[in-house]
């Protein structure tokens, strides 16, 4: 396609899709979902392990494991590049790749990824800048969707930098409505940090919003280095109570996955991950996949635990019961069953006990136990599930049919 085929038809567009005209913010936000992330997204992402530092080399050995590990066989799909791959914008204003770290381009690399059975993700901002100072999407929200189109990408994760006087739930539905009006379906994981709590009106928008400021690897609520970075206890009080918010095609997002990247402890990366999973969240890996140790393969890698995440029913669970630093959380799944965790925010072992009041099942009721980090079953459900609990940890179990 020529340029001036380019530029009739983003005028066409904007003159059409942008807020101020024709279509209204509200119009926007009001279209039907497009269809995408029936279950929370998995795959992987550059920034928590990398951060500015990827390369295009970085991103091929990433895909290589995820098939070698048979971490894409255990349903991680999207490789994602976040920050700072971006180079200058050409002279017509269309985006280009930092041609030192990306030297073959982004279309020959998301075409690498796509050989693998993966599906590839980048990254861009609302703001004139990203994060990192590399150039946003502010007024060029259609070229960059017809970019991203023209490259084959699959996910895009739009993050909120520099964006000054903005409102967010207009640069939001106008992104949204680029990628739509691009021709190829992107999933669209909005980086908003909750400050304008777009669960309350991105449903239609948005695939999965951030419910909080970006993760930091630890554990405890004390253990903040910055005012953004927040630990897994602060992200889990922030984002539970938002499971209402939660279904198929539009998820909670307490942002990706720290597994494997040394500030916790491996029964934390448990807690981590298993929390994660009961929340429906997004399983995004935030490791080095290429190098990754055995502790760490064996939490990415835990189906049984990854099943209570994609369970198909997309329900948020939630903590339905509390005793100092003894928590009790349950997830309805397919078919009746739950997924229940005990939960030790605590620095001794504690003995935790979840009855059928708190599960939802009569005591009375049929139905099978696993315990999903044991990978056994137990005795048959009799109302009641009862666990000894290391400081920091859970335990987690299936019961139903």
């Amino acid at each position: 396609m020529k340029f001036r085929d380019i530029f009739c038809w983003l005028a066409c567009v904007v003159s059409l899709g942008a807020p101020a005209s024709a279509h209204s913010v509200q119009e926007i936000v009001n279209k039907a979902p497009n269809g995408l992330a029936q279950t929370p997204p998995m795959g992987w992402n550059s920034w928590n392990k990398f951060a500015c530092n990827i390369t295009e080399a970085t991103v091929r050995a990433t895909a290589d494991a995820m098939v070698a590990s048979g971490m894409r066989d255990a349903g991680y799909e999207y490789v994602v590049i976040d920050d700072c791959w971006h180079g200058a914008r050409d002279a017509d204003g269309f985006i280009t790749a930092d041609a030192q770290k990306f030297p073959s381009g982004i279309k020959a690399l998301a075409d690498y990824v796509h050989s693998k059975r993966l599906k590839f993700g980048i990254y861009s901002d609302a703001g004139r800048l990203t994060c990192g100072g590399r150039p946003g999407s502010q007024g060029h929200e259609y070229q960059d969707a017809l970019t991203y189109a023209r490259w084959g990408v699959d996910y895009l994760k739009y993050d909120w930098c520099n964006t000054g006087d903005r409102n967010a739930k207009e640069a939001y539905a106008l992104m949204a409505h680029a990628l739509r009006q691009s021709g190829r379906p992107i999933v669209f994981s909005m980086c908003e940090w909750g400050t304008a709590k777009p669960w309350l009106w991105a449903q239609n928008v948005g695939n999965l919003w951030r419910t909080t400021g970006d993760i930091w690897d630890s554990f405890a609520k004390n253990d903040k280095a910055h005012d953004w970075a927040h630990p897994v206890l602060s992200i889990v009080d922030q984002n539970e109570p938002l499971w209402q918010y939660a279904g198929p095609g539009h998820w909670n997002d307490p942002d990706m996955l720290e597994v494997g990247n040394g500030g916790m402890t491996t029964s934390e990366y448990r807690s981590h991950f298993s929390l994660w999973a009961m929340m429906a969240a997004p399983l995004m890996a935030g490791n080095d996949i290429a190098n990754m140790d055995e502790a760490t393969r064996s939490i990415l890698l835990n189906k049984d635990v990854i099943a209570v995440d994609q369970d198909a029913l997309g329900i948020q669970g939630r903590r339905v019961a509390k005793d100092g630093d003894k928590e009790v959380w349950v997830k309805p799944l397919t078919g009746g069953a739950r997924a229940v965790l005990l939960f030790n925010r605590g620095e001794q072992p504690v003995r935790i006990q979840a009855t059928a009041d708190h599960v939802g099942i009569p005591a009375t009721q049929r139905a099978k136990v696993r315990d999903l980090w044991a990978h056994r079953d137990m005795p048959r459900w009799k109302g009641s599930l009862e666990a000894e609990v290391e400081p920091h940890g859970v335990a987690i179990f299936r019961v139903g049919p």
